[in-house]
């Protein structure tokens, strides 16, 4: 079927269609209900919902402010693993009770761990410990006659801390030697 014969079926179907159609005889009391009646806006409902919203928050937030305003509490944050100590030298004041601790505990641990040791490694050790506790009581001395120095602090700081890592390795050292399984 070509083009034309479709045409020619198409515009016979629609001579056929009616060319008018006439209204209902009654239509005016449909078109007057519906003017008395005005249509919803589709937006009121849209727009009461957020003034709702808007409200509740505003009072949500009003009755926080004043729960809260009286009972102003002030939160302090310390970070962990510092530690602030005084640490003033030349005989005015001790070093901190942790070190004291920490100190006394690796001293109790050294005689048991250079037991361990053989006698020239034990000598050695004791040596070691001799020169860095008179260094410690010459910077003493020093900071006496010089309690401001921070040049002397500072050096005494580093010098206990030398003292401390001698007496963690020889623990290390002992402890090593005693898990060896090779022997």
């Amino acid at each position: 079927m070509n083009d034309i014969e479709r045409e020619d079926k198409l515009i016979a179907a629609a001579s056929t269609l009616a060319t008018e159609i006439s209204p209902e005889k009654d239509l005016w009391p449909g078109i007057a209900a519906a003017i008395a009646q005005p249509t919803r806006s589709r937006w009121t409902p849209v727009f009461a919902q957020a003034a709702a919203i808007v409200l509740l928050v505003g009072a949500s937030s009003s009755l926080t402010y004043f729960v809260v305003k009286d009972q102003q509490r002030v939160i302090e944050i310390v970070p962990s693993g510092l530690v602030f100590e005084q640490a003033s030298f030349g005989g005015r004041y001790a070093l901190g009770v942790d070190y004291q601790e920490a100190r006394g505990d690796l001293v109790a641990q050294l005689d048991v761990e250079l037991a361990r040791l053989s006698p020239e490694a034990r000598e050695e050790v004791e040596l070691n410990l001799a020169m860095i506790r008179g260094a410690i009581a010459q910077i003493n001395e020093a900071l006496t006659d010089e309690p401001d120095n921070a040049l002397l602090q500072e050096l005494l700081v580093k010098t206990y801390r030398e003292e401390l890592a001698l007496m963690q390795r020889v623990g290390g050292l002992t402890q090593h030697v005693m898990s060896r399984k090779d022997i």
